[in-house]
């Protein structure tokens, strides 16, 4: 079967590695998956609207890419951070963080298409703002699960052969199956449960609950995790939602791991058809007070075209929430690096110059959350 499995499905977890999953208290053995900390479905619910309705919906295409090129930095990371800590957001989830004097690459995606075919699917709307081969030393590559979004087959191939051959890659239990296949060598994996953690050059990183998915093949086994995570260094931490709809334990992720210099939170690609596995711009900012997570740097928006929602609403609706809520909220352009502690930070609302004119209203998906705050965040 992995014969005519295409290299970029990646491989099926077995031997040791399958049999680990399968003692996981996450893993359950009457589904034959992985559990979500709260039940989530992945496609329409009740009331949601149908299959149909949903793919009518993605084939919409008001406003769904910008109306003018994205206006990418290239930046220059040549002097250390002052304060210890810097953010580099390069599009879609991709983030380098420079963490007290050690260099940590989030969701790496550096290809033109989040697909597994160069020919077809989701293209990028901007160039990468910096080239892998430019990057500089890493310490740790960390990877949240092994949709197409997150895992990039070129790109682990690339780190691994030209840019960071030693790198320790830090994912979720099974996906070291795909990085194996890969070229990875089994040593330079640190493959984690929830609540799992690994060190890499003084950093601890540690995996922590997600309420999401996972899959890259025809035929999935859902064997692979999916995880968030939070990484500690001597005078710093950091927290990398990766995808995930919001739950309670964002809260016990805060009283655990926090309070966090700064949150990476995903906020775009929500729909009310997949409501369970991605949060809305308000969830997201009500997920990052439960955290305790400083400076918040909205992820997962502005790069592929992923969910029924127009192109700058992930932005305008989080500068929103952020503001009401009383959160400070970096909004950096694709490539434009800054540093949390700083007195001013990355909030120039530049998606509005390119964003296309609305012609009709909203399409439907653009879903809206409640605002009530959770237990955890009132007063």
């Amino acid at each position: 079967m992995r014969r005519i499995r295409p290299a970029s499905f990646g491989a099926e977890p077995a031997g040791a590695r399958l049999a680990r999953i399968l003692k996981s208290p996450n893993y359950d053995p009457e589904a034959g998956a992985f559990r979500n900390p709260v039940p989530a479905g992945i496609g329409p619910q009740p009331g949601g609207g149908s299959r149909g309705e949903m793919f009518r919906a993605l084939l919409r295409r008001d406003g769904r890419k910008p109306a003018a090129p994205i206006p990418v930095q290239r930046p220059d990371l040549s002097a250390p951070p002052a304060d210890g800590l810097r953010l580099t957001w390069l599009g879609h989830a991709t983030v380098l963080a420079e963490i007290d004097g050690r260099r940590v690459l989030f969701d790496p995606v550096f290809g033109e298409r989040c697909s597994p075919f160069s020919f077809a699917g989701p293209r990028r709307f901007h160039r990468v703002p910096l080239p892998l081969g430019e990057l500089g030393p890493l310490d740790a590559v960390v990877i949240s699960h092994d949709h197409y979004d997150h895992l990039d087959m070129s790109t682990v191939r690339e780190l691994r052969k030209a840019v960071a051959p030693d790198v320790l890659f830090a994912v979720p239990l099974g996906v070291g199956a795909h990085l194996e296949r890969w070229g990875v060598p089994r040593d330079r994996i640190a493959e984690l449960d929830w609540n799992e953690s690994t060190g890499a050059a003084g950093l601890t990183l540690t995996a922590t609950p997600a309420r999401h998915f996972c899959g890259r093949g025809i035929r999935n086994k859902q064997r692979t995790l999916w995880a968030s995570w939070s990484v500690r260094g001597p005078e710093h931490r950091v927290f990398h939602s990766g995808d995930t709809g919001y739950f309670p334990g964002f809260a016990e992720i805060g009283a655990d791991h926090g309070p966090f210099d700064a949150a990476m939170v995903q906020i775009g690609a929500y729909s009310e058809y997949w409501p369970d596995i991605h949060m809305t711009p308000e969830e997201g900012v009500r997920a990052h007070l439960d955290l305790r997570g400083g400076v918040l740097l909205p992820i997962h928006w502005g790069t592929f075209n992923l969910a029924p929602h127009r192109w700058e609403e992930p932005a305008e609706r989080t500068a929103a929430a952020a503001a009401a809520a009383d959160v400070r909220a970096a909004i950096p352009r694709p490539g434009e690096p800054f540093e949390p502690s700083a007195q001013t930070l990355p909030t120039t609302p530049w998606w509005q110059e390119i964003a296309a004119p609305e012609r009709t209203p909203q399409a439907r998906g653009g879903r809206k959350a409640a605002a009530k705050p959770s237990p955890a965040t009132e007063q």
